[in-house]
């Protein structure tokens, strides 16, 4: 991980990783993507540690891998979903890397956010090097990282089993909302949002008085909102929110008729399904 001014941190570029059996890889805008084709049609997608899917989701099992793949198979022309956010990122941690590196003339952009999202505001609190799993550097001994990160943690902390968070408590609605609304309006961009229940919000089949607020001001702005209560399955979770490979796939599946219905009824996309 590295330190950023504009969106407190993201992962190094340029990386290539094998951990847990899994392949990682960034490309040169820290995208957890292959780097960026000038000549597909691209799409982004902004979140944070779900979409991202950490060290525990092959790069070939993401949900946006999966979108990549599907999309070009089926308007058989190159499409590109590029992977864009890092742990505990909000919306305005995403706004702010999409007005630093811009949208790589992207046809549609959309969020995956989780109810806590609304409140998840930059404080640009010191993290690298100091938050659990947000190192600058590789360890030097796996044996060191295994103690350090894995069972030191779940011995004293009893928390092994889920990815560190980074703990933000904002208490005003979150910026990058309106400002990712404003943005791709002015620019003419397709903007929606998916909203990710974690695993107490699919059990009770209703998203918390956060997630309600996102759904309040989707509908306040008419922004379409996918909400998944109905299709994620509690064994597509690995902990309390992250998806296992089962989840990314659920996750391809509601997203893949929402992406097509856009390029298709968009103009300016100019693909057609053959």
């Amino acid at each position: 991980m590295m330190y950023s001014p504009n969106y407190e941190y993201i992962e190094q570029p340029n990386q290539k990783r094998f951990r847990f059996r899994d392949h990682i890889y960034y490309n040169k805008y820290s995208m957890r993507s292959p780097e960026v084709d000038s000549s597909a049609l691209i799409i982004l997608g902004f979140g944070d540690s779900i979409i991202n899917g950490g060290v525990m989701v092959d790069q070939d099992s993401l949900t946006t891998t999966l979108l990549s793949k599907a999309l070009t198979d089926t308007l058989h022309q190159k499409i590109q979903v590029l992977n864009i956010g890092a742990g505990s990122w909000g919306p305005d941690n995403d706004f702010a890397y999409l007005k630093e590196k811009g949208n790589f003339n992207a046809r549609i952009i959309f969020l995956l956010v989780s109810s806590h999202d609304a409140h998840d505001n930059m404080d640009f609190q010191p993290v690298i090097d100091k938050v659990n799993r947000y190192e600058s550097k590789q360890y030097k001994s796996a044996i060191m990282e295994l103690i350090e990160k894995y069972l030191i943690p779940k011995v004293f902390e009893n928390s092994g089993g889920e990815e560190t968070a980074v703990i933000k408590k904002g208490k005003e609605f979150n910026t990058g909302f309106l400002n990712f609304y404003e943005y791709c309006k002015e620019k003419k961009i397709p903007f929606f949002i998916y909203l990710h229940p974690d695993k107490n919000e699919l059990a009770e089949q209703q998203y918390n008085p956060q997630g309600q607020k996102i759904i309040d001001f989707c509908k306040q702005y008419n922004i379409p909102c996918i909400q998944s209560l109905h299709s994620i399955k509690p064994e597509d979770y690995r902990g309390v929110i992250h998806m296992n490979h089962s989840g990314q796939r659920h996750m391809k599946e509601d997203l893949l008729p929402v992406i097509l219905s856009t390029l298709r009824n968009n103009q300016t996309a100019n693909v057609s399904s053959k």
